[in-house]
């Protein structure tokens, strides 16, 4: 067969089928989005739940979504800015952080629901993968209810990588914790070693609790006492140590556990309605400002010369 050159001539150009424009801007995953909300045509009205994790330059922020023809719904949602309410000021994005706010949004979309009580989740941390038979299928939660089934939900990482330790598997565990059926493994948790295939759980916990910022405080702390007062100024401006972290944490849980509730924020009301837009001058209004303005340029000129 002789040697065809390809050439994008128009006919070309008039066939080609772009791709989606979310596509085009690299923010959206069409392939892992069409397998996180198909379901089975016979079970209509049905929607499969997504526990969305997207980070900022400073926050955290966890979204529990599902799907219609229309777009995208929330059902219950909680940022790590939030976490201010339950005593967390400061390092609002690391892992410990996300695994808090993952906590907050399983609470509380829990307490929305009525089944709080019923699956009240892991209270103290243990960094282990929570999982129960029941009927044949498994429940990543500690105990079936015979009447109401735990809310079953799917991680949605967008376009983060799914490395091992990852953040976004930290605000996954944190709503595991909190009570919701999230399918997951032990394989991207902290902790985790690849070649051996050993899970250290106490790794996880310790990483949970904020106890590697507290290791880090203490190392800057011993090597450049300098560096240190102005990397943790913040911290050391609410009077907390390295010592302190861990009990830090375990408040924020026990805060997030006794009310998960968001504050109602008030409606904004302070309009100025004194002002008013000035009427539209006429021709004959612009042109006398015109001449005025250039009759006072020239009795300026004049009073220099």
């Amino acid at each position: 067969m002789p040697f065809v050159k390809v050439v994008k001539n128009k006919s070309y150009f008039k066939t080609f089928q772009v791709k989606f424009r979310r596509r085009r801007e690299g923010r959206t995953d069409y392939r892992q989005r069409h397998k996180l909300i198909t379901q089975d045509k016979n079970k209509y009205q049905s929607p499969k739940y997504r526990l969305v994790v997207r980070f900022t330059n400073r926050y955290v922020l966890c979204q529990i979504v599902y799907a219609e023809v229309c777009g995208d719904k929330v059902l219950c949602a909680a940022h790590s800015k939030e976490l201010a309410k339950h005593g967390l000021t400061l390092g609002l994005k690391n892992y410990s952080a996300a695994y808090c706010t993952g906590l907050l949004v399983a609470r509380r979309l829990l307490t929305q629901l009525g089944l709080d009580e019923t699956y009240t989740g892991v209270e103290e941390p243990t960094g282990e993968v929570v999982t129960t038979e029941y009927n044949g299928r498994t429940y990543f939660v500690e105990e079936v209810d015979d009447e109401k089934k735990p809310f079953r939900c799917l991680l949605d990482v967008g376009i983060k990588n799914t490395t091992t330790g990852a953040k976004v598997f930290g605000a996954m565990k944190g709503a595991s914790d909190g009570g919701l059926d999230i399918p997951h493994s032990e394989k991207r948790f902290p902790g985790y070693t690849r070649d051996t295939k050993q899970f250290d759980a106490e790794m996880h916990k310790d990483r949970i609790m904020g106890v590697h910022v507290a290791d880090y405080m203490r190392e800057m702390e011993e090597d450049d006492e300098e560096n240190y007062q102005k990397h943790f100024a913040n911290y050391l401006a609410i009077e907390t140590e390295a010592d302190d972290i861990e009990e830090l944490y375990e408040k924020v849980h026990a805060s997030i556990r006794e009310d998960p509730t968001r504050d109602p924020v008030e409606k904004f009301t302070a309009i100025d309605k004194s002002f008013k837009k000035p009427t539209k001058k006429t021709y004959e209004q612009r042109r006398a400002d015109a001449s005025a303005k250039k009759a006072a340029l020239n009795a300026d000129d004049s009073d220099e010369d």
